[in-house]
């Protein structure tokens, strides 16, 4: 099967330090390869990839220096696409809405998988203009805000199963992992370590915009002893961090669409302590892999709880539900099905016209 993926321009692919959406692209491009099928990658030129990669922009945005802009970026990824889209038998785009009025008039199979919140105002009438297109959530609850959408199903993220390392000793320390933004809850997390009297290290990116968040609620309570602010990490970085953390503390409060670092932590053998929000009951085995709380209280109940899970039981849980190999399965069984239902369309039109000539 010939399959253009098309990635954000904002990291390269597999992204450098932050970058979950580009770090999906990756595992999903070179599994495809892996199992047999051409696979062009539309991305960044320093993108790194077993793929044929279709470089757009010379660096990705984020780290690029001097900046580039944004538009311009994507404007020359959508005019490649137009060039090109002919030479494909399916198109996976993870762009969100921004290739839809060109793909839609290119008559080539596309798919789109939505990799943020779906609960934006206006969105629904906007969406209404492109009846045409489908579309694949990464978790059930991504979906609930625009039901009637064209849903092709659920996909859930998977990664190479060799990638992370699980290590079955019972851990040092608390782990955070993510962008340091109030709805992530790296505050509560302080609060629960504090509490639970455990050390707390801290992976994180800084967002510009959270500068005043960081300095006014995170920063007087880091020690550099008890709670550890480490920055951000690379891929070896975050192996570490999470294999040798006791348990994952994931206490958000947005409605989540997925959630990387939670099959991250699995596949280390680490458990994950997560608020009952967006996909966390979707991915975590409450009991299992981790444990599903609704509060701070039963959140230190767990803290407790969490040297009595199976770190074993935690990487096999990965292993059964959040791998590459199965995500590549699921979406090439959606690529057949837009691939089919295209050639049944052209058919339908072909008898059409022969009857009329007829």
């Amino acid at each position: 099967m010939r399959i253009a993926q098309i990635a954000p321009l904002a990291e390269c692919v597999p992204p450098k330090l932050y970058g979950g959406t580009e770090r999906v692209v990756h595992w999903l491009t070179e599994e495809l390869v892996q199992q047999g099928h051409e696979v062009t990658l539309f991305a960044s030129e320093d993108s790194r990839t077993s793929a044929v990669l279709a470089p757009v922009i010379s660096r990705a945005l984020r780290l690029g220096r001097p900046k580039q802009d944004p538009a311009a970026a994507y404007a020359a990824l959508l005019a490649d696409l137009d060039e090109r889209a002919q030479e494909f038998d399916v198109i996976h785009a993870h762009l969100d809405w921004l290739h839809l009025p060109l793909l839609r008039a290119k008559g080539v199979p596309f798919l789109t998988t939505l990799h943020g919140r779906i609960d934006q105002p206006g969105l629904e009438r906007v969406l209404k203009r492109f009846r045409g297109a489908h579309f694949v959530s990464i978790s059930d609850n991504q979906r609930l805000p625009l039901p009637h959408l064209s849903w092709l199903g659920t996909v859930y993220h998977g990664m190479p199963e060799r990638d992370l390392t699980a290590k079955f000793e019972r851990g040092r320390y608390l782990g955070f992992l993510g962008r340091l933004a109030p709805e992530k809850g790296a505050h509560i997390a302080i609060s629960l370590a504090r509490r639970a009297r455990q050390p707390l290290r801290i992976a994180a990116k800084i967002p510009r915009s959270q500068n005043r968040y960081v300095r006014e609620q995170l920063l007087p309570q880091v020690d550099g002893d008890v709670i550890e602010l480490i920055g951000e990490v690379d891929d070896k970085g975050k192996a570490e961090f999470l294999a040798n953390a006791t348990a994952l503390l994931f206490p958000i409060d947005w409605p989540e669409p997925f959630g990387l670092v939670m099959i991250e932590a699995m596949a280390c053998g680490t458990p994950v302590i997560a608020f009952r929000r967006g996909a966390v009951p979707e991915v975590i085995d409450d009991g299992v892999s981790g444990f599903v709380v609704d509060n701070e209280e039963e959140a230190l109940a767990a803290i407790a709880r969490a040297k009595e899970l199976d770190r074993r039981g935690v990487r096999a849980a990965f292993e059964e539900r959040f791998t590459a190999a199965r995500m590549a399965r699921e979406y090439l069984a959606k690529y057949s099905q837009l691939i089919g239902s295209a050639e049944s369309k052209s058919n339908d039109v072909a008898a059409l016209s022969a009857g009329a000539l007829g």
